[in-house]
């Protein structure tokens, strides 16, 4: 946990994230932190654009702290959310409660719920109904969560992934086989067209 964030704090959160099976637990504050500490900065950028040149080196190296710190906050949400999404696909298969939940932030806690909870309800309603010789049936209330939403397709990857760049210049991977991820759905279209992925059906 961190108490102040920071350039560096951030940094090295990313990195824990990256190295570390686990999700690891943060500030149950941090995205206010994180939005002050960027809202400083961007109010530092705009007096030194005020008062000196355009492409002074101050002015140049705040911007891009700025850029460097919101592909930071991109990729330690996404490696986030693919550990979310993991455990919640594991949790919902095996109806077993699970130790992620401690270590996640209150908005995040509530995406891992939702999920498995879907998951858990589309199991019932389609596999255990196959199994027995009947019909998929869907409850009512697993229509309540539209995973896709926002344009956003989860997808199950068939075979290992490099890093990427998408259309939209974002960057996205590297991906191992059995990973789970919520693409943009052009993206997410091209890996299933290639065979590279599959859609998983959560209504």
């Amino acid at each position: 946990m961190t108490e102040v964030i920071t350039y560096e704090t951030l940094f090295e959160l990313l990195q824990k994230e990256k190295i570390r099976k686990e999700i690891q637990t943060l500030d149950k504050d941090f995205f206010n932190k994180f939005l002050k500490y960027l809202e400083e900065k961007t109010l530092i950028l705009q007096s030194q654009k005020s008062k000196d040149s355009l492409f002074s080196s101050e002015t140049r190296k705040t911007e891009k702290q700025l850029e460097n710190v919101r592909k930071i906050i991109k990729d330690l949400y996404e490696r986030r959310e693919r550990k979310i999404l993991e455990n919640a696909l594991f949790s919902a298969r095996n109806d077993s409660k699970n130790k992620i939940t401690g270590s996640l932030l209150p908005e995040e806690r509530d995406l891992y719920e939702k999920i498995k909870e879907n998951i858990k309800d589309s199991r019932e309603g389609i596999l255990f109904n196959l199994l027995q010789g009947k019909h998929p049936e869907l409850k009512a209330k697993t229509l309540k969560t539209d995973i896709t939403q926002g344009n956003n397709v989860l997808v199950r990857f068939l075979a290992a992934v490099p890093k990427f760049i998408g259309n939209n210049n974002n960057s996205y991977g590297p991906f191992e086989k059995e990973d789970i991820a919520a693409l943009p759905f052009e993206i997410s279209e091209i890996l299933i067209k290639k065979k590279r992925a599959e859609k998983i059906e959560v209504k």
